[in-house]
């Protein structure tokens, strides 16, 4: 049998960006793995923002951050915080433009002041929406997150800050942070459905998905041709650019599925599941 290794995105591809895991998602992972194959998370959530309902799944391993931290058991393959120097630009760049975001560690998510008063309100406005009998969809809750407490900035170290997600009230917020920021960094738009004029995701130019993965293939001697990505958003292309086969879920973007080398059913739709059967893995 040929050993495979995949690499599943988290939100929008396991998760919905709410809550919901297809009831066979789990199994076709379980199965997966007990035929031999290594399965890994690769998200851009941080290590301990994995939502339980997918934690419990059981993986060989984790590229979270984005590809800043990678875990492949209990063993800890890659770890590369922003340096200091360039958190300090980052924040700079954010804080100048009025942007409101949070800071990921390996161990924490950290909002700044605005960020934390823009997910109020928008709870509020969530809350709004369904007493005025408007529908409210499951991945409008982002699992919680308008309802979460986070830490402020001042509580994070910030010599170990791995990536920003940002919400600008600006629809070119993105295009202003990357003017700002050159090329030192890569500013890609979001996946999550934040409220907001736009919204996006910041890690170091280097540091991504699928850098990560070449990482942690060298490191377990496995040969790339054998990886598989499955994914949904912009934070993956990386990682289809270097795994053997690409699957885009149903729901994804479309300039993702015309880099995909098959495109599989939504996440609720058994989307998972029919890539893994499609592939063999189960």
């Amino acid at each position: 049998m040929r050993r495979r290794i995949v690499f599943l995105d988290v939100d929008g591809t396991i998760l919905e960006h709410g809550s919901h895991v297809a009831p066979s998602t789990g199994p076709a992972i379980r199965a997966a793995r007990a035929a031999g194959h290594l399965v890994y998370l690769s998200t851009g959530r941080s290590a301990a923002d994995i939502h339980p309902r997918v934690a419990e799944i059981g993986f060989d391993g984790a590229v979270t951050n984005s590809g800043a931290l990678v875990t492949s058991g209990d063993d800890v393959v890659v770890d590369r915080p922003l340096t200091p120097q360039a958190t300090k630009r980052l924040l700079g760049a954010l804080d100048g433009r009025g942007i409101h975001y949070f800071l990921q560690t390996r161990d924490g998510v950290y909002a700044s002041d605005g960020m934390a008063e823009l997910m109020r309100d928008y709870a509020a406005a969530l809350d709004a929406r369904a007493a005025a009998g408007e529908e409210v969809r499951p991945e409008d809750s982002l699992v919680g997150l308008a309802q979460r407490t986070f830490p402020g900035i001042d509580e994070a170290d910030l010599s170990r800050i791995d990536k920003a997600v940002f919400v600008s009230d600006h629809e070119d917020g993105i295009e202003e942070l990357r003017e700002d920021l050159g090329d030192e960094f890569l500013v890609v738009p979001g996946s999550m459905p934040l409220p907001g004029g736009s919204n996006g995701e910041i890690n170091e130019r280097d540091t991504t998905k699928g850098s990560a993965i070449e990482l942690l293939l060298q490191h377990l001697r496995i040969d790339p041709a054998d990886a598989i990505a499955v994914g949904d958003s912009w934070n993956d292309v990386e990682m289809f650019g270097v795994c053997g086969v690409a699957v885009a879920m149903g729901n994804a973007r479309p300039e993702l599925k015309e880099l995909a080398d098959f495109v599989t059913t939504d996440v609720l739709d058994d989307g998972i599941a029919n890539a893994f059967r499609r592939l063999g893995l189960v």
